[in-house]
């Protein structure tokens, strides 16, 4: 049930053609809570869902509220919330499953097939004055952690799910981490977090890099360019072999990569990754890109690598994120470039679409303020 009241909201009707439209407040029934929010992070999907219409299978075929990178204060509560109470500063995981399945009761309730998450077709998202979740998907930010960290639980969720959860990176080892956008230098804040001996950043664009060095990175690699003619798998096991030359990486032991994480979705890395993986460690896909790439299944079976792919965030990954902050092992005020009133909205989105604002400052996290809400 709804009533109708101010809910301004942030929506996208089709290919590049976003709006605001007045949406009803949802009704809190049960184990419920209304969020009033108050900052929202845009990531690459809104961007995506934005510019291509769908990601994968996920299209979108009505108008939908974008936003999913969320915090707020609590508005409402439910009657059976005992946790929780009006006027709670809480970060939002934006994604209700059915807690029935297999996925949900093993533990693994990313995987549900019934998960609402918000701005995925065709769920409307958080960017709006309102928006209802389940209470245990509001967690309270302790006193020290900002609502702008608490908009960023979510892309460091992602970053705690890859490396700590399915990971399992421990003190003392070594990562490499493909990619210096959001997600993959808060890969490398979770690495550093735990205890990394090695925090190895690599990307094509050298002030990413030296923006990842300075943030958590101990090194970093910015690859070469192909040669004219080399196929991809050639360029890569080439690429490989330079940047264990330059970085001094083994195969086996000390100077070895103990984990992978490719949080950029493109085949040569997604490739370059599995080589310098050291014999029996893991490779952990983040990134999505192209879903067809090739990748050298021998060498994936001789060093017995361990490949997982991972997908959002699940059990005790939020808890372990806002404990990172709230203990001051990662900080997160470094990331956000850029903020926007939510009137600004458009601008925000051309500006990560653009990858830099119109003053030509490069945009890492874009937060948009709630409706009414100062920057």
């Amino acid at each position: 049930m709804c009533q109708n009241h101010d809910n301004p909201s942030f929506v996208l009707r089709g290919i590049d053609d976003v709006a605001y439209e007045e949406r009803p407040i949802p009704e809190v029934t049960g184990d419920e809570v209304l969020v009033n929010v108050k900052k929202t992070g845009i990531c690459g999907s809104d961007v995506h869902y934005l510019v291509e219409g769908r990601i994968g299978d996920f299209v979108v075929k009505a108008p939908m509220v974008l936003g999913h990178e969320s915090s707020g204060i609590v508005y409402k509560v439910g009657p059976k919330v005992k946790h929780l109470k009006v006027g709670d500063r809480v970060a939002m995981e934006p994604g209700a499953t059915c807690r029935a399945c297999e996925a949900c009761k093993s533990g693994k309730y990313e995987l549900c097939p019934d998960i609402v998450f918000a701005a995925t077709p065709p769920y409307d998202g958080t960017l709006a004055r309102y928006y209802r979740l389940p209470a245990d998907l509001a967690y309270p930010l302790p006193d020290n952690v900002t609502l702008e960290d608490g908009a960023m639980m979510e892309p460091l969720s992602v970053g705690v799910h890859s490396v700590s959860n399915l990971g399992g990176l421990r003190a003392n080892q070594s990562i490499a981490v493909f990619g210096c956008g959001p997600v993959g230098l808060l890969c490398m804040a979770v690495a550093k977090a735990i205890g990394a001996s090695r925090i190895i950043a690599v990307d094509i664009v050298p002030s990413r890099l030296e923006f990842a060095k300075s943030y958590a990175a101990t090194e970093t690699y910015l690859p070469a360019k192909p040669i004219e003619g080399e196929t991809r798998p050639e360029y890569s096991r080439r690429n490989a072999e330079a940047m264990k030359k330059e970085l001094g990486i083994s195969d086996r032991g000390a100077q070895g990569i103990d984990l992978v994480i490719d949080a950029s979705g493109a085949e040569v890395s997604i490739q370059t990754g599995i080589y310098i993986a050291k014999t029996g460690g893991t490779f952990v896909q983040v990134g999505m890109g192209n879903p067809n790439v090739t990748i050298d299944i021998g060498t994936v079976i001789t060093k017995e690598l361990v490949y997982k792919g991972s997908f959002r965030y699940g059990a005790g990954d939020y808890p372990l994120a806002i404990s990172l902050v709230a203990s001051s092992k990662v900080d997160l005020k470094p990331l956000i470039t850029h903020r926007f009133k939510f009137d600004d909205a458009i601008v925000a989105f051309k500006a990560t679409k653009a990858g830099k604002s119109e003053d030509g400052k490069a945009v890492i996290k874009a937060i948009i303020s709630g409706p009414g809400e100062d920057i």
